[in-house]
C-alpha cells in the first residue's frame, strides 16, 4: 500500500516548531512509514536546519515547492510547502551561536502559524495529503492577528464545517475525550449536558475503532466528587451524564461501569486495562493525567527526557494529530526541543490514514 503523505504545519516560526520538525524528520525510519511534507515557510526551516546540522551531525537540506506534486519524498530532504511569509531578516540569532529567540507571543508569528494551519486543511480536503499533524502555535498570537479562535480544534471545526467534533489526548495506552476543553471552569460545568456527552462518547467508541480496537470499552468519568455522592456534591451526573451513559449503552457501546466513574479513580482503573478511552468532563481533568504520565523532567540534569503524547481532533472528515505541548517561547531557536510529542503525532496519523485506506 503506498505511503500516506502527511501534511505537517510549522506551527509560530517563532516556537519550537521548525527544531522539532528537523529533528523528527533527521530520522530515516520516518521515510519508510510515510512521505512527510512540511507546510510553513523556508527561511525559518532552513534556519532550525542549519542549527540542527551544526549541533548533532546531520546533513539536512531544506527542498521549498508549492505544491505536494513536487515534493522529493526522500531522506536527507524536507519538502516544504513554502508560504513566504517569514523572511530570513524575521528571525533572530545566528545557527552558528544558537540561542532562544525570546520574541514571544506576536501578531506576526500568530498569522503565519494561522496560514499553515489554513493552508494544510485545505490541501487535506482537496485529497492532496492524507493526513495533517499541526506543530504548536499560540492561542494569544493568532488573536494578536484577528483570528479569534481559541485553539487548532476550533480552526479545523471552522474551515471543515464540523459540528460535532471532540479533543482527544493520548499517550501510550491512556486516551481521554473531553466534553469541553478551552473555557472556563465555570462555563465547563454548564456545558455538561446529556446530548453533548452522548456525542463525546460516540465519538469515543468511533476512534477506538478507527485505531483497529474491534470492541471498545468506554469509561465516563464524573464531574464532581465522588460523583456527586446521590446528588450531596452535585446532581450533574443524575441529571445529565447517566442518561447519556444509558442512551449510548442502548447503542451497543459498551460501558464497563455502567454508570459515571469518580474522577479520582477513573484513570487509575484506564492503565489497569478497564478501559480504551476515557470520556472527561472538561479540559483539565484530561489534560492532568496524561501530562503527569507523558512528560517527564529531568530534576538531576535540568532538562525534559520525554514530552510525549499526542492531541487529536475527532469528528472531522479529515485526520488531524497534533504534538500535545506548548510552543515554548522561551527555549525556541536553541535547537535543543523535544521531538517526541510530534513523533508520536506522526506514528497516529500514519496508523489512522493506513486503517481508512484499508476500509476503502
Amino acid at each position: 500500500m503506498k505511503k500516506p503523505i502527511l501534511g505537517i504545519t510549522m506551527g509560530d516560526p517563532f516556537g519550537n516548531g521548525p527544531e522539532i520538525s528537523v529533528k523528527a524528520l533527521s530520522d530515516p525510519a520516518v521515510y519508510d512509514r510515510c512521505r512527510p511534507l512540511v507546510v510553513g515557510d523556508a527561511e525559518s526551516m532552513k534556519y532550525a536546519a542549519e542549527v540542527n546540522n551544526r549541533l548533532y551531525g546531520t546533513d539536512i537540506r531544506i527542498h521549498p515547492v508549492s505544491s505536494p506534486a513536487e515534493a522529493e519524498f526522500r531522506f536527507g530532504t524536507i519538502d516544504v510547502v513554502d508560504l513566504g511569509l517569514i523572511r530570513r531578516e524575521d528571525i533572530p540569532g545566528d545557527p552558528a551561536d544558537p540561542k532562544p529567540f525570546g520574541v514571544g507571543a506576536c501578531a506576526k508569528g500568530g498569522e503565519a502559524a494561522y496560514q499553515y494551519v489554513a493552508k494544510v486543511i485545505a490541501l487535506a480536503m482537496a485529497g492532496e495529503v492524507d493526513a495533517t499533524v499541526t506543530n504548536a502555535l499560540s492561542k494569544e498570537a493568532i488573536n494578536m492577528a484577528g483570528h479569534h479562535y481559541s485553539g487548532h480544534t476550533e480552526i479545523y471545526a471552522d474551515h471543515t464545517h464540523t459540528k460535532s467534533y471532540a479533543m482527544m489526548l493520548a499517550h501510550e495506552e491512556l486516551r481521554v475525550v473531553h466534553v469541553s476543553t478551552h473555557v472556563s471552569l465555570r462555563t465547563a460545568c454548564d456545558r455538561v449536558k446529556k446530548d453533548r456527552v452522548l456525542t463525546c462518547i460516540r465519538l469515543a467508541d468511533e476512534a477506538c475503532k478507527a485505531l483497529g480496537i474491534e470492541q471498545p470499552k468506554i469509561g465516563v468519568a464524573g464531574l464532581n466528587p465522588h460523583c456527586g455522592e446521590g446528588g450531596m456534591f452535585g446532581t450533574e451526573e443524575i441529571e445529565e451524564i447517566q442518561p447519556a451513559i444509558d442512551q449510548a449503552m442502548a447503542e451497543g457501546i459498551c460501558i464497563p461501569d455502567k454508570k459515571p466513574t469518580p474522577p479520582d479513580t477513573v484513570f487509575s482503573k484506564a492503565l489497569g486495562g478497564w478501559y480504551d478511552m476515557v470520556v472527561v468532563m472538561y479540559h483539565d481533568q484530561g489534560h492532568i493525567p496524561l501530562k503527569v504520565k507523558g512528560f517527564v523532567y529531568n530534576k538531576a540534569e535540568g532538562h525534559w527526557d520525554a514530552v510525549a503524547g499526542i492531541n487529536v481532533t475527532l469528528g472531522l472528515p479529515i485526520i488531524r494529530a497534533s504534538v500535545d505541548h506548548g510552543t515554548a517561547f522561551g527555549h525556541a531557536g536553541d535547537g535543543r526541543a523535544n521531538a517526541l510529542s510530534l513523533q508520536n503525532a506522526m506514528d497516529y496519523a500514519i496508523r489512522v490514514a493506513m486503517s481508512a485506506r484499508a476500509n476503502g
